[in-house]
């Protein structure tokens, strides 16, 4: 029973296993850096943006300009307007107008979408071509 020193005992084998923990790590970093620069770069949709033109509002005696205030109540040039198909009414006699008179929408800073989008689509009902809103400038400081 001899002791076998230095020969065939194991300890000297090479591991040829490839060690692929900065492979990991270094993907796990790029992974990091993807996530955090994608949303950054597609988070807008590209749009064409209007570009205030600054034209002054020209009022001519033969134009509809309706007004919506704050709580909703519209009216027609300076006369309140009571009901929905009292302005649809209204409407369609300016559409068969020729040529049609401007509709110009003047909403409240404080309304709600709602009620202007009701006086829009009332235009559109009634087949008005072409309805305007009328804003303010911003006041530059």
């Amino acid at each position: 029973m001899g002791m076998n020193v230095g020969g065939g005992g194991g300890d000297d084998e090479v591991v040829s296993a490839i060690n692929t923990t900065p492979l990991v790590d270094v993907m796990l970093v790029l992974l990091i850096i993807f996530l955090i620069t994608i949303p950054v770069a597609t988070h807008t949709v590209k749009v064409k943006l209007p570009v205030d033109a600054n034209q002054p509002t020209q009022t001519k005696p033969g134009n509809v300009v309706l007004a919506v205030t704050a709580n909703g109540q519209v009216f027609w040039n300076t006369t309140p307007v009571k009901t929905h198909d009292e302005l649809l009414n209204r409407l369609v006699e300016v559409a068969k107008q020729k040529p049609q008179p401007q509709v110009q929408i003047r909403g409240d800073g404080a309304a709600k979408y709602l009620a202007v989008g009701q006086v829009v689509a009332t235009a559109q009902e009634a087949g008005i071509a072409h309805v305007d809103f009328i804003t303010e400038q911003p006041h530059s400081n």
